[in-house]
This record gives C-alpha cells, structure tokens and sequence, in this order.
C-alpha cells in the first residue's frame, strides 16, 4: 500500500491559475496515478506548448476546445451513510483527522464537493431505524435522534473542513412500515395512498431538522431504487405514483412550508431506464415545475448513452450521478486496479454525456465493507480497519481523486477529443480559467499523445492502466 500523504503532498501547488507563460504559450501540470508504479496522484512534470497548426494523421492528439461550453459542474463526492459514520468514530483521532483532510480540503487533499446522506435507515446501518412512532400520521414525535450519535457529527465535521462548498442532499431508502402497503420496510412495499401527505410532511421535518443540527440541505431524491425490490429497506414507485407524489405532495409540500428553494431530484436508480422515467416525470409540466431534474446509479449495464438521450430530450433537466460502488467486498481485492478503473470510465463517460454531479456511494468502510445490517458489504474508496485503527487508501480514491481536485464547482464542461480509442478523456474550464483534461488509458500500453489547444500542442504520454489529469493554465 503506497502512503496516501506521500502522494498528495505533491498537490499543495494546485490553489488557482498560477501557472508561468511565454510568449503567450500556456504550460501545464501533470499530475499521475499509474498501476504497479508508486504514482498516486502524483505531480509528474510540466508540459510546454508550441505550434502545432495541423497535426499529421499519425500524431495521436487529444483535442481540447475551450471556446464551446457545456454544463456546469454541480460537485464530485460520497455519501456519508450511518456504515461511514460508524467505522469515522472507531478510529484513533488522528485518523479521523487524516481522513477528513483526505476527502474535504481542497488544497492537501481531493477536495470533494458533494456528499449524500440518507432519510431513515438505509442497508448500510446496523439495523432498521425511523423518526417517528408507530402510527404518528401528526409527525409530532419526529426525532433524529439516532442520526446525532454518528453520522451528523461527520457531516458537520465535513462542512467545516470543506468549506462552504459542500452541497449536500438526502434520499430515502423507505418509509416507516406503517405508512406502507407492506407493513414492512424491507422487501419492497409501496408507500400507501392516505399516508402520501404524511410523507411529504415527513421530508419538510428532516430537512428543518437537519438544518437546526447544522446540516444544510440543498435537496432530496425522491426515493432511492425506486423500481428495486431489495432485502433492505425499499419502496417501489412507478414512473406514474413518482410523478403524481412529486406533483400533488412533495412539491407543493415544500414550496407551501418555505421550503421551495431545496432541489428534488427523481428517479435515483440505474441508467438503464433512466430514459423511460424521464419521459414520465419530464413530460408533465406540472410535476417538471418541482423537478431538478434526475440522478442515476450505475449498476445493472452502463448504457452511458441514455445520459444523453434524457440530456437531448429534456434539456432542462439536470442530470447527476447518485450512486455507485464495487462489490461484493473481498479483503483480497482491496487494492484490484479494475475497480478503480470502473470509477474513471464512469465518471469520463458520465460527465461527457451531461451530468453536472457525480456521486459515489460510501466515503468509509470498515475491514469488513460494512457495517451492514443485512450482510451487502461492498469497497469503499478508504477502508477504516477497526481492528488496527489503520486507513487503507484504495486506488479508486486517487482515481476519483483526478476529478474532484481539479475539477471544482461552477466548472464549465468543454471538448476534449481523442484520436485514439486507447484513451478515453473529458475536459472542464474552471472559474479560476484553468482548465483541467483527465485521460484515461485502460490499455495494457503505453499511449503517446499530444495535448492539442487553440493551434499549440504538448507531447506528453499516458502510460498503460494509468489515468492522468493535465492543467493547463490559461493567461490572465
């Protein structure tokens, strides 16, 4: 296991734009995470640019084009689940100090930006929970009580390394049992008719709740997994019952408690029918009018290409990435370089195709990928061992890692081509003007190339199994 600080010592340079020029010719920083080589995040050299008109056939290029501009980057991050919040709290303090400035300082470590938290209990908790009491349509023993032992502490303790730039958001695995056809949290069920506006009344409690403990909210999913029948908690929406709760309840719900302003975002499952939930969500102007837009998992198939067809045919609409992880979870395959490279294939082809946001699933785990209430362990980017009150950075950390460090919010998304298939690449322009080009190269070879702008280009080479990010700074 390399050390993490060893690597990421190596970013302090990287605040701002503040890179050198001559003659007008912009340089750039490369910065290196490569497989069987100790380069994790590793600040590897500059590049200079020089003209380059017309490249020939045979030079291999990554075009980047800063004067067409896309969507604009809502944040990178993790979710902060009861699973993280329990292993952050069995480990020594300077770990939790360690890890902290891992994932939230934007300047000694990645600088995530986004982070999801759940409503109720979720399959990463150590056992079923809700806020309320058995039958309380009123909501008045609402309590977040077991959210106040572990996992606020660490969503506070994030806001405060991070800054003001964490946005955060909550989605519900399901309601108590009693608002359910099922009687039963787990197992699927569906939320019942009469109990609809006591569910959306249960959102505006969390999000007040939340915000006194000082967790501010910037939004909610409608329901994680909607059409997932699963062992833990669940609740099955068709694309009609989402859209009419959303229409009749949750909207109008927030918008009359003062609560308008918080984002909803629908659908929160796989991107296999992303485009189908659109269609039903997307095309009434009724339920459209609360609607962000919608979030999606990548599990089942990748089928990228549906991102885009919502994208074209709802451009209103947002689009953002709101979970994923690997699994299931295997000690000895902690450090597999294939499941870093799940993250940067996702997260290139995601971002290409129009998310504005990109989430990963929990930022914490312990030794054995839980804690977990029904025995779904999965990886983490960092595993805490409970045992040694050691962290373990997993090579998916500094893979999304060359996104969320040089990619920051308010990022414009730009062009970036490839003229190889070997490497894959996407490009955003910050609002500090620098602009940051991460190239993936999946290939078991090395891949020269030219990092080519505006008619200048810079001879650089990703090496095989290796993700790199090039900034490039730009004249001010």
């Amino acid at each position: 296991m390399y050390s993490h600080f060893r690597s990421l010592t190596l970013l302090a340079s990287f605040g701002g734009a503040s890179f050198a020029f001559a003659a007008g010719v912009p340089s750039a920083q490369v910065y290196l995470t490569q497989k069987d080589a100790p380069h994790r995040l590793a600040a590897t050299g500059a590049l200079r640019f020089a003209p380059l008109p017309q490249p020939m056939e045979k030079q291999q290029c990554v075009f980047v084009d800063p004067t067409h501009e896309f969507e604009t980057l809502l944040g990178i991050g993790g979710a902060i689940t009861d699973a993280a919040a329990e292993t952050f709290d069995k480990l020594p303090e300077t770990k939790r100090a360690e890890l902290l400035r891992a994932y939230y300082d934007p300047r000694a470590g990645i600088g995530y930006s986004l982070a999801r938290t759940h409503i109720n209990s979720c399959d990463f908790s150590s056992g079923s929970y809700t806020y309320v009491a058995e039958g309380d349509r009123e909501l008045k023993s609402f309590d977040i009580a077991p959210d106040l032992r572990h996992r606020i502490p660490l969503l506070r303790a994030a806001l405060k390394t991070a800054g003001p730039g964490l946005t955060v958001y909550a989605s519900p695995w399901s309601p108590p049992a009693w608002m359910k056809d099922s009687g039963d949290m787990l197992h699927g069920g569906k939320l019942r008719p009469d109990m609809r506006a006591a569910w959306a009344n249960y959102f505006v409690k969390f999000i007040h709740a939340y915000e006194q403990a000082g967790v501010p909210l910037w939004g909610v999913t409608v329901q994680n997994e909607p059409m997932a029948v699963q062992i833990w908690e669940s609740c099955i929406f068709t694309a009609e019952e989402e859209r009419d709760f959303v229409r009749d309840h949750l909207g109008p719900t927030l918008k009359a408690s003062g609560l308008g302003g918080k984002k909803i975002v629908g659908w929160d499952h796989n991107r296999t029918q992303l485009y189908q939930r659109a269609t039903t969500l997307l095309s009434d102007p009724a339920a459209a009018q609360y609607l962000w837009g919608l979030g999606f998992h990548w599990y089942v198939n990748d089928t990228f290409e549906n991102v885009r067809r919502v994208r074209d045919a709802f451009p209103q609409a947002q689009l953002m990435m709101t979970e994923g992880c690997n699994g299931p979870f295997d000690f000895a395959k902690m450090n597999d370089w294939d499941l870093a490279e799940n993250y940067g294939r996702s997260m290139i082809h995601d971002f290409n195709n129009g998310a504005v946001g990109w989430t990963d699933w929990n930022i914490l785990l312990d030794e054995t990928g839980g804690p977990n209430h029904v025995g779904n362990f999965c990886f983490a980017p960092v595993h805490g061992d409970t045992r040694t009150g050691e962290l373990h950075f997993t090579p998916a950390f500094y893979y999304i890692g060359h996104f969320s460090k040089f990619i920051r919010p308010g990022a414009r998304r730009i062009i970036a081509s490839p003229t190889v298939d070997r490497l894959i690449a996407t490009a955003f322009k910050n609002t500090d003007g620098s602009i940051a080009v991460v190239v993936m190269n999946q290939s078991a070879e090395d891949q020269p190339f030219h990092v080519w702008m505006n008619g200048q280009a810079a001879s650089t080479r990703c090496p095989a199994r290796s993700i790199m990010t090039v900034v490039i700074g730009v004249e001010q």
